[in-house]
């Protein structure tokens, strides 16, 4: 049975559902509220072959910042819901993927203690609407919620674009192979503490 959860959470600032499922077919049907961010969640979904069903209204008169703030708070919610108690898991992660001349590196580890370390400096502060430190920002919500550690390191880039690709399909690939299987341990929950 695949593992998978649905998250609904609304505030004065956002509206949001996630359905999200680990052993999924990479589809996703994104309405962020930005073009931008949209382009990004599907990327990580199709490179971490999640199956992703994300909806946010969002104050966006204000600005995204609430929205991607929220975003990743209910895709957070959504993994640590659907991994349980973490029975199996690889738990540890290392990918580097290219992106033209940009490459990015993303390191995970399902620890159960949340941390994020950004890595990433770029070269423009907006792409059309999207202001590129909202990146980070999101990557914090989700890393709290989901109770796990990440490193997101930008090894080199020019295009912020071409980087921020880079990034998300980093992050799916991941966040993937973490969550994967091992087959060696699959009844086991893979920390010396017995829980995670």
């Amino acid at each position: 049975m695949a593992r998978q959860a649905k998250i609904k959470r609304k505030t004065k600032e956002t509206d949001i559902e996630v359905a999200l499922v680990i052993e999924g077919r990479g589809e996703a049907t994104v309405a962020s509220g930005n073009g931008f961010m949209n382009h990004m969640l599907t990327l990580f979904a199709k490179h971490g072959l999640f199956d992703l069903k994300l909806s946010c209204k969002g104050d966006t008169d204000v600005d995204f910042h609430h929205s991607a703030e929220d975003i990743g708070i209910c895709l957070g919610n959504a993994l640590k819901k659907a991994l349980g108690d973490c029975t199996g898991i690889r738990r540890f992660s290392t990918v580097y993927v290219p992106m033209d001349e940009s490459l990015a590196r993303v390191c995970i580890d399902v620890s159960g203690r949340p941390n994020l370390v950004y890595e990433v400096q770029l070269i423009d502060r907006k792409i059309k609407d999207f202001e590129c430190d909202l990146v980070e920002d999101f990557l914090k919500s989700f890393t709290d919620y989901a109770a796990l550690t990440m490193h997101v390191d930008l090894l080199r880039g020019r295009n912020s674009h071409h980087s921020i690709e880079a990034v998300f399909k980093a992050f799916g690939k991941a966040l993937a192979e973490a969550c994967s299987i091992n087959p060696q341990a699959a009844d086991r929950i893979p920390s010396s503490k017995g829980v995670i």
